[in-house]
Parts: structure tokens; C-alpha cells; sequence
């Protein structure tokens, strides 16, 4: 083999392997089942539960306007209430994601009793991706629009743990 084809062969080995080593780690659990998640913002913190037992606890960042449940879109707040968990999304731009069922019939009808879009979108997710969001998130508490933030390393080990259709209680 000449010294060209092997240049450009080892080249290429070691692209493909950078590119397939930046995306999001997938980790694998065979633990206890998460049979609910709990949220408790005025603590800032998240807990992944089986049945009565803490199998994991999280800090986590808020809406930029923390206090109070969420009642309309841009209000920066991060709802209060159960929900379910309703979707995954592994190429999300804040390091994966979790979703939330926000908005239920109920905050729909309160909104639209007040003649406001509830909003929607509610994740529970890792860091930033691009690098001017993650500057203002690395400095700034309650950095998110209404969704629940964590460290990429705690999304990762979140995303492997928690099933869809786990409940999530988010209290104040």
C-alpha cells in the first residue's frame, strides 16, 4: 500500500470517529423504574423517584422569571402541576430532552379565559449547544424560558432512566 492511500484512509478513520463521538452519549439503566419525577423550584431541585424512594436528586435551573405557575407564552415562568413526560428528543438543541405535557386542558382553558396563548414546549434538558447561549447560561441562574435545566452528564443519565409516560410533579 502506498503511503498516500494510507494517509488518506487513517485521515478519514479518525474523522468518522470525531464526528461520531460529538453527538450525545446514549447511556443504558437497569435499575429500579422512575415511576414519577418530582420538582420542587424554590428549592431548585429535581428528584427521580421509584414509588416513595429518591433514586436520584438534581439541581436544576428555572424560567427567568421563576415565581408563580406559567399562564401564557414569554412569561419565562416554569409551570406548576402534574404532567406527564411526553416525548423524547435526542437532537435537541440544549444537549437532549425530555418533554413535558404542558399545556394540559386546564392551563388551555385558563389561558384562553384570559385571551392568552398558553404557551408550550416545556423540557427537561441539558446545556446550551451553541456556544452565545451557553456564556449567558454558565453565569445566569434561571436561565431557561419555562423548562427545567441540568448538566449535560445529569441529562444524559436522566434520559436513560426516565420512560415516557412517567409522571412529573412540579411544585413551588
Amino acid at each position: 500500500m502506498d503511503r498516500r492511500a494510507f494517509g488518506l484512509g487513517a485521515m478519514a478513520t479518525l474523522s468518522l470517529s470525531a464526528c461520531a463521538s460529538a453527538g450525545p452519549r446514549f447511556l443504558t439503566y437497569d435499575g429500579p423504574e422512575v415511576t414519577s419525577l418530582v420538582v420542587n423550584k424554590s428549592a431548585r431541585k429535581m428528584y427521580l423517584l421509584h414509588h416513595e424512594h429518591v433514586l436520584r436528586e438534581y439541581d436544576v435551573d428555572l424560567g427567568f422569571a421563576p415565581n408563580g405557575t406559567k399562564t401564557k407564552r414569554g412569561d419565562g415562568r416554569t409551570p406548576e402541576g402534574s404532567y406527564l413526560i411526553d416525548r423524547r428528543n435526542p437532537r435537541s438543541r440544549y444537549h437532549l430532552s425530555l418533554g413535558i405535557s404542558y399545556p394540559n386542558s386546564q392551563d388551555v382553558a385558563q389561558a384562553k379565559a384570559a385571551g392568552v396563548d398558553p404557551g408550550g414546549d416545556i423540557f427537561i434538558h441539558g446545556q446550551p449547544s451553541l456556544r452565545s447561549e451557553l456564556k449567558r447560561a454558565k453565569k445566569t441562574p434561571d436561565w431557561t424560558a419555562g423548562c427545567i435545566a441540568v448538566k449535560n452528564n445529569e441529562i444524559e443519565e436522566i434520559y436513560a432512566m426516565v420512560n415516557k409516560g412517567t409522571l412529573i410533579t412540579l411544585r413551588p
